[in-house]
């Protein structure tokens, strides 16, 4: 086959592999610059050939936000078996679940902004879910107990990593949204917002981790479930 008869080819298309393209790409533009159009040329087709598998970008997002669970739950190896099965404290599996949720969500430019708001496709998540909520409950919380723990702890997961990903560059290329020395010296009539700044724009491990913790306390304080 000619080089150039290889290039003309069209790669055939399906809603994995577009979601997969758009990740990588997502990684080099940003939320804001991926497009139909510009995940169209990626894949050397027209942008309304995507319209067969999404009606819009949210739908899309969806598809995205998807593939992300999907590889956080997979083992490590291609085509490994997926790895939720609880072991442990209903605490320590929280506080690990949403460790892996920031990881996962860290690997991808504005992936907490692809993960707000979209909604899983197909049933990938309900195995995890399912066993989530029983190792709640059987730990002694109710049904709706459960649901409000698990969804308050992924919450502030996603809430953190979208300010995280918004303040800090997104290259070694960029600096950094805010100068904390310059933000201290404009504050300086206010001392102790002035040298908050250490920790509201840097530190992030550590202030995942206590809040993290906080809200896992907060949990078993309301509820009375040690």
């Amino acid at each position: 086959m000619s080089e150039k008869k290889k290039q003309n080819e069209k790669p055939r298309l399906d809603r994995s592999h577009v979601a997969d393209t758009a990740l990588d790409l997502l990684n080099d533009v940003g939320l804001e610059g991926l497009t139909l159009r510009a995940i169209a040329k990626q894949l050397n087709v027209q942008a309304p050939a995507l319209y067969w598998h999404f009606k819009n970008k949210q739908a899309l997002l969806d598809e995205m936000a998807t593939v992300m669970f999907r590889r956080m739950t997979r083992a490590g190896e291609a085509g490994g078996e997926a790895s939720y099965e609880p072991a442990g404290s209903w605490q320590e599996w929280l506080i690990q679940g949403n460790r892996q949720l920031r990881a996962t969500l860290l690997d991808y430019r504005d992936g907490a902004k692809v993960f707000s708001g979209s909604r899983f496709t197909g049933t990938d998540h309900g195995p995890e879910l399912e066993a989530n909520l029983r190792l709640l409950i059987d730990a002694g919380f109710t049904a709706d107990q459960a649901a409000w723990a698990s969804t308050t702890a992924y919450m502030y997961t996603l809430g953190f990593v979208t300010e995280e990903q918004g303040m800090r560059p997104a290259s070694a290329e960029e600096s950094a949204p805010v100068d904390v020395a310059e933000r201290a010296e404009k504050l300086a009539d206010y001392p102790l917002a002035a040298a908050a700044g250490g920790q509201l724009f840097a530190a992030y491990d550590e202030r995942f981790e206590e809040g993290l913790r906080l809200i896992v306390a907060g949990i078993e304080a309301r509820y009375a479930v040690g």
